[in-house]
């Protein structure tokens, strides 16, 4: 079954980490008003374009939540670096995620999938917004 979620943000680096944030919090039930954000997680990702790179540091974002079952409160950029560059991959991004291990919750249908052809990222008039069509 697909649907889509969507996030809007001033900052692409925003729009990034609340569509992050919306994926993550999918896969689990919790208050978020109770959860700490007492520890980091780096994460790190590479892409040759935006939806591409995305969706990579997606995936690594979930692989944090499901093997060390952290759940993330919050997302900071130490590097959002989408200025095109030569190389394979020329767009990268490291993000800390900030919350709690042990705080995930009840656990639904697991982690979603998806590809770079189901994001939409789009500038509006007031920042950016990212589209993004999941299987569940």
């Amino acid at each position: 079954m697909k649907e889509a979620i969507v996030a809007s943000a001033a900052t692409l680096p925003q729009a990034f980490a609340d569509i992050a944030l919306a994926m993550l919090r999918l896969g689990v039930s919790i208050d978020q008003s109770a959860m700490k954000d007492c520890e980091v997680r780096e994460v790190r990702a590479h892409g040759a374009s935006l939806e591409a790179l995305l969706v990579r540091w997606i995936e690594e974002c979930q692989y944090v939540q499901e093997i060390e079952g952290f759940a993330c409160r919050a997302i900071e950029f130490a590097v959002f670096d989408i200025e095109p560059k030569a190389g394979a991959e020329p767009l990268r991004l490291h993000a800390l995620l900030r919350g709690e291990t042990g705080a995930s919750g009840d656990r639904d249908s697991g982690t979603r999938s998806v590809s770079a052809r189901d994001v939409a990222i789009r500038r509006v008039d007031d920042g950016f917004e990212i589209r993004l069509v999941i299987e569940g």
